[in-house]
């Protein structure tokens, strides 16, 4: 993952409601993916295991955050089960498909989220955090972000 990713899912982490964090896991996950596909392409399994690490981390977070008292968080608890078994045979053995069939389980897991996202009116789960503003300035088409009131702001509340 890049630095300006990092940045993007840091401001977007502090700003988000409990269904946006979801969501935002569910895109780290698939980028992780991403890059553990790449590493396989390349054969380099010192990548690929790390990224697999780093998959498993996040689904350790949603794992986590389950409420399992729900039938719905039992029966996700069954597919993050299954994802965390498929990412156990990628270590081992570094099979391709291990990865398709957990970003095919992510990415519908994922458009679920986003749907549900609109729902979800409450605030961010993070507080006192700064708000960031961006657009266009006089600058030539340059997106900037501005952090408004920056002294008055500081630390994170959750």
């Amino acid at each position: 993952m890049t630095k300006e990713l990092k940045q993007e899912f840091t401001l977007r982490i502090t700003q988000a409601n409990k269904t946006q964090l979801v969501t935002i896991l569910y895109e780290m996950a698939l980028l992780y993916v991403k890059e553990a596909k790449e590493a396989l392409d390349r054969e380099n399994r010192e990548e690929c295991r790390a990224a697999v690490r780093k998959i498993r981390g996040c689904m350790d977070e949603l794992t986590a955050s389950l409420h399992l008292e729900y039938e719905l968080a039992q029966n996700l608890l069954q597919l993050y089960l299954f994802i965390d078994k498929e990412l156990a045979q990628t270590t081992l053995h570094f099979w391709k498909e291990n990865l398709e069939h957990v970003e095919f389980i992510i990415k519908k897991l994922h458009a679920s989220y986003q749907q549900i996202e609109g729902q979800d009116t409450s605030g961010p789960v993070m507080g006192n955090t700064q708000s960031v503003y961006a657009g266009l300035t006089y600058g030539r088409n340059q997106l900037t972000e501005n952090i408004s009131d920056p002294a008055a702001n500081r630390g994170f509340c959750v």
